[in-house]
């Protein structure tokens, strides 16, 4: 199930990259901009086939993809359309000339309207967008079929189990010492099965409204009002003061009053808004992991070659996001379980791969929506100014940047393969 898992997750995986470069496809041909090649992966080719104007295929190395779009680079200010007029001089001039005219060769003397540079400001940064924004559209997607389709697990007030000793969360992997005392809960009779009805006179409809209450009343006897098989029964514990995991996402643990059970966890679905709310929290997730990457790299580094252990929020990719996978249906956990974490992580991945193509750095398609808005502004701007409108951004000037952010993606990604391999993240020991 391991296997299965694993190449059924990679698939899943390839074709979200394969509907991202279609949406850049789509948008590009919706603007009339020639595309002569649409591959799903890189290197040799393993099948291709035509139609149109387009050749479409795969390659052999499954790890990306890509759209070819004619006149992605603009001719250099003062040279006649499709040819270089001079040759620059320095190692980065020539770089960016023979970039120049690579790009320029296949132009036709029908393209002038087809290149992409041609096109208007706010069309190069639409099919820019459109591949992140196909990405985005397939994280709703898979998380509102997890979310609205199957619910997400929400605990109840019915009690799943009673701790039988006390033992801080630091230690929760342990069994019970000689010198450990029973908790509240098991001293006052309250047994698995049972559901909460209120606390100390307050009902309580919510687990997270009721678990507040008893982290406020350490040191305190409370009146705890409980259904058992149909008959209501009072029970009254004293609550003790324990380290507890924090609540609010935050980590680490904090002392609070503590009774010592589990709630039943039950499917409740959620609607369109929800799926919007744990889009927006991701955004905010994703912008701090950022901020923080070559701190994580380092971690990455330091469990590929120093015998670290691999943070569960570590970096992962194509293949340690498919052994993940694998992992989730191996899992053995009922059906649900296994669906819902699975669309999860699969959304997940969707929404990190559109934020991290955002980022406002060629090749990236945030650098190229970047280049696109400053054009759209440098033209506002001779618009007011009452002077003639500017021509295309070049981009081509920032080749020498655009290699070495494309040689440190490279080598980020290939240190993160390795790590997959020799030092996974597991979901299970």
């Amino acid at each position: 199930m391991l296997a299965l898992g694993v190449v059924l997750f990679f698939l899943l995986l390839m074709a979200s990259i394969a509907l991202h470069e279609l949406g850049h496809l789509l948008v590009a041909k919706r603007f009339g901009v020639r595309c002569p090649q649409y591959m799903v992966g890189f290197g040799p080719t393993v099948r291709s086939w035509r139609r149109g104007e387009t050749e479409y295929g795969f390659k052999w190395v499954p790890f990306g993809g890509y759209v070819r779009m004619i006149g992605m680079l603009p001719p250099r200010a003062g040279d006649p359309e499709g040819r270089l007029r001079r040759s620059s001089t320095g190692r980065f001039g020539q770089l960016i000339d023979s970039a120049r005219k690579e790009s320029l060769e296949e132009v036709g003397p029908d393209d002038a309207d087809r290149v992409f540079y041609a096109k208007k400001w706010w069309q190069k940064a639409l099919i820019s967008f459109a591949g992140p924004l196909m990405n985005f559209f397939l994280a709703f997607v898979l998380l509102g079929i997890a979310l609205v389709g199957f619910g997400i697990k929400e605990p109840t007030m019915g009690v799943a189990t009673v701790a039988k000793c006390v033992v801080p969360a630091a230690q929760a992997a342990r069994g019970c010492g000689p010198d450990d005392p029973p908790t509240p809960a098991a001293r006052s009779g309250l047994r698995p099965g049972d559901e909460i009805v209120s606390f100390d006179g307050v009902p309580v409809t919510r687990y997270r409204q009721f678990q507040q209450l008893v982290r406020d009343s350490a040191g305190r006897q409370v009146r705890l009002e409980v259904r058992r098989d149909g008959r209501e029964l009072v029970l009254t514990p004293t609550l003790i003061a324990n380290r507890v995991a924090a609540l609010d996402g935050r980590s680490g643990t904090v002392t609070a009053g503590f009774l010592g059970i589990t709630p039943v966890q039950e499917y409740v679905r959620q609607d369109p808004l929800d799926v919007l709310a744990l889009m927006g929290d991701m955004a905010g997730r994703t912008l701090e992991a950022f901020a923080v990457l070559p701190q994580k790299m380092a971690g990455v580094w330091d469990a590929s070659f120093r015998g670290a252990e691999r943070e569960s929020d570590s970096p992962v990719g194509v293949v340690g996001a498919s052994r993940i996978g694998g992992e989730v249906l191996a899992a053995d956990t009922r059906a649900a379980d296994k669906i819902v974490l699975f669309l999860l992580v699969l959304g997940s991945l969707n929404f990190g791969l559109a934020a991290f193509n955002l980022i406002p750095l060629l090749p990236l398609d945030g650098g190229n929506i970047a280049g696109s808005l400053w054009e759209g502004l440098k033209r506002a701007f001779a618009r007011v100014a009452g002077r003639p409108a500017p021509g295309p951004v070049d981009v081509a000037k920032a080749l020498p940047l655009t290699y070495v952010v494309g040689a440190l993606l490279l080598a980020m990604g290939l240190l993160i393969a390795y790590a997959d391999l020799v030092n996974p993240i597991r979901l299970r020991g």
